[in-house]
This record gives structure tokens, sequence and C-alpha cells, in this order.
């Protein structure tokens, strides 16, 4: 693994299944040693971390069914074992009010998802770094 990445081992939860192989693909080809899981959902993301899944980050879409990821990032704020790791907004609202609301929800960063893949490995590779700005409003 590139001995500058502050984190290794991610967590994505988004509800789309494309995105959700974009993004794993994407992670795969900046470093293989990365690990990345999924959740379609926040529901099952919760679950993971209930079974003893511990990222050094998490992506978090916002429109999602079941537990939405606002709900999710309320919950794994309130959970002392879960609060401190990062949580990186990832989704396509680009709303002012998103990038509020869930930065006072404890977010560490948020960023659109991008159109294209070399923007997306770009974005990645800063967030990996610890580089991505937290949040540009």
């Amino acid at each position: 693994m590139h001995s500058d990445y502050k984190f290794s081992s991610v967590l994505l939860v988004d509800d789309d299944i494309d995105d959700r192989t974009i993004f794993s693909e994407v992670l795969k080809d900046i470093d293989q040693a990365l690990t990345c899981n999924t959740a379609s959902n926040g529901e099952d993301a919760l679950t993971q971390l209930e079974n003893g899944l511990r990222p050094d980050i998490i992506f978090l879409d916002l429109n999602m069914p079941r537990i939405n990821g606002k709900q999710f990032l309320q919950e794994i704020k309130k959970q002392e074992d879960l609060q401190d790791i990062p949580v990186i907004i990832y989704t396509t609202s680009s709303e002012v009010q998103d990038k509020k609301e869930t930065q006072q929800l404890g977010a560490s960063g948020y960023f659109t998802k991008p159109s294209n893949i070399r923007t997306l490995e770009q974005k990645l590779r800063k967030t990996l770094l610890g580089q991505l700005s937290e949040f540009e409003l």
C-alpha cells in the first residue's frame, strides 16, 4: 500500500450498484492493498458495523432507502466506538443545505459524485492522503 495513505480500509454506503462497482474498481486501481466493503443502505451498513466491521473511513451517499445517509450519520455519531470514524459524504446532491446539515451532524468531508472516473480517482487519492478540503461550501 502507498505509504502516505492515512486510510487502508473503506466502507462505501450507496444504494446504486453501478456507483458501488465503479467506486470499488477505482479504489483497487489506486492500490490493490486497499480494502473496500460495501453496503446498499444505512441499515445494511449499521449491521456490518454491529458485527465488528471497523473501516478506517466511510463514504456515504445521502439518498438511500430504509436508513438514509443523514440518519446513518446521526446513528454512528451517537455510538462511542464508531463516532471517531471519518465519514465523507459522497452524493449527487450539491445542495448547500445538505453540506451544512451533514457538517453539523459530524461528517468529515463532502464531495459530489463526479461525472468521470478520472475525477473520482483524483478525489479518492486526495481523501486517502488526508488532503481533501473538508467542506467546500
